[in-house]
Order: structure tokens, then sequence, then C-alpha cells
């Protein structure tokens, strides 16, 4: 299949910020992607549905939502929402405009991880919402531009200390490396991402870490939030939906490929994690897709 339309953002080399403040009836855009990292709030879009890699999910009356992952595929679009007056906000900035070295240093800990969070699309809950929905409300009316840039590291700062925000696509959407992580973690994760068509077996992984299998299956989760072999579905579910996008493979051929050995378990399992069977789930796609 063909790339994804690649939006050419309104943001120049001598801006900070392009801030954009709508009001509008419905959602029009296709699905899409860019380089530019993208905060967008909506507010009293209730029904829409949120697409961000392989995320499919129903808003309510409020959404925070911050990609910085470059070529992740997302969309707003209409859903079942029916409001006349739906306000959205949105915020674009280059990935270059804190650096390196500015996101290195100790004050900015929080936001650097958040960025790298949000290259899965990370979405805020509603106590993070409402803590920074004053600065939200005047951002883009602000006359003075030092006043939005300095309301924008607030948001950004605010944001990074939520503990309840979630990410959204998968590592097979968008893949992530973070050198924080467990080292015994990362060496588990590289070899599911290469044997996941295969058997996995948890005595197998807990060798990998050199521990006994119910002390690697508890260090795991304690790392991962997810148990050994919930995180093996994951990674399978995951490469299911890349391949449900990207070709035109049928599906019990994927079934198979992405390590299934049942095709009435892949459809059940699928559903439960995306919300959509597999030909539902790629229906929306080929549907908000625009070829370029």
């Amino acid at each position: 299949m063909a790339n994804v339309l690649r939006e050419i953002t309104s943001i120049t080399d001598s801006d900070c910020f392009y801030i954009v403040e709508r009001h509008k009836s419905g959602f029009t855009w296709p699905i899409h992607s860019h380089e530019e990292y993208e905060l967008n709030f909506i507010e009293g879009g209730k029904g829409v549905r949120r697409v961000v890699g392989d995320s499919i999910e129903e808003i309510g009356d409020f959404e925070l939502t911050l990609i910085t992952g470059d070529g992740l595929e997302h969309v707003w679009e209409q859903g079942r929402c029916n409001a006349s007056d739906i306000r959205e906000i949105t915020v674009q900035f280059s990935p270059r405009l804190l650096d390196a070295n500015l996101l290195s240093r100790n004050q900015f800990a929080s936001v650097r991880k958040m960025f790298e969070r949000a290259r899965m699309g990370l979405t805020f809950s509603m106590p993070a919402i409402m803590r920074v929905y004053c600065l939200l409300d005047t951002l883009a009316s602000k006359q003075e531009r030092m006043d939005q840039f300095l309301d924008m590291l607030r948001i950004l700062y605010e944001l990074s200390m939520d503990s309840g925000a979630r990410t959204l696509a998968s590592h097979s959407f968008a893949p992530t490396v973070t050198g924080s992580e467990s080292r015994r973690i990362s060496k588990v994760k590289d070899y599911i991402a290469h044997h996941y068509t295969e058997e996995v077996k948890l005595d197998d992984l807990a060798k990998l870490a050199a521990m006994a299998p119910s002390a690697f299956s508890r260090f795991f989760k304690q790392h991962t939030g997810r148990a050994p072999v919930d995180y093996i579905i994951d990674v399978r579910v995951g490469a299911a939906a890349r391949m449900l996008v990207d070709t035109t493979t049928s599906v019990s051929e994927i079934c198979y490929a992405c390590g299934f050995n049942n095709l009435s378990n892949f459809n059940r399992t699928f559903k439960s994690r995306r919300g959509y069977t597999p030909r539902g789930f790629r229906a929306v796609f080929t549907k908000n897709r625009v070829y370029v």
C-alpha cells in the first residue's frame, strides 16, 4: 500500500509554536502524519473517533492528546458525534525547538520522558486536562507572543506530571527506544520482537534474564505493567494490525503469520484489544487513507 498523506504544516523556522483554534461541526481531514510534534485539544466532541497508529477510540467531552512520533499516522473523524459547535485547539512545534541539550537538564526530565512516550501517541487524563484548561482556554487569543511561549512550557510541564496519561499505538506502529529501560527487559523485548511468530516459552525468556520463571514474571510485570504472555499477545496483535493496514494479505494468512494458531481465537483477541474485528479495523484505515 502507498504511504499515508504527509502533511506540510504551517510552522516556519522563525516560529516557536503554531497555535490555531477552530469552532467546527465536523472533521474532514484524512488520516495523515507529519514531522512536527502536535498537541490537540477538543472540547464538546463526545463521540468523535480518534485514530492514532493502530489505536481507535471514541473520545468524551474533553480530549487532549500529544503526538511526537515522526510518521505516526493519526486522525480525528466524526464518528458518532453530532454536536454543532466543537472547539479544537491545535499546537504544533518542531522537535528541534527543545533540543537534546536542553531536554537533558534536570528541570526537563519529566518533559523528556513524556516526549518519548508520546512517540506512540499519549492521551491525558481528565484531572490533567482540567489543570491546564485555563492556560489552553486563552492560548490562541493572547497577543503577547512571549506569554504564549511561557504558557506552552507550563502546559507541557503540567502534562508531563500526569500519572494517568496513556500511550495509544502499539510498538509495531511506533517503535521506540529508551535508554532508561533495564538491559534485561530490553534483551527480552528484542527476543520477543524477533520470535513472536513462533511459540515463545516463559522458561526461555526467564533464561535470557538469568532469573527463575516466577521471579522473572514478577520482574517483567513490574517494569512493563504487563505479564509476559500479555506482552507477547500485544506484540502479535500490533504486528497483525500493521499487516492489515499495509498489505492486502488475507485475515487468515495474517493470523498465522503473526503467531496465532487459531483463526477464531485471533478474531476474538484482536477485537478485545482493538475494539474492532480484523476486517472492521482494516475498513477504518481503508476509508480514511489518502494516497500520494
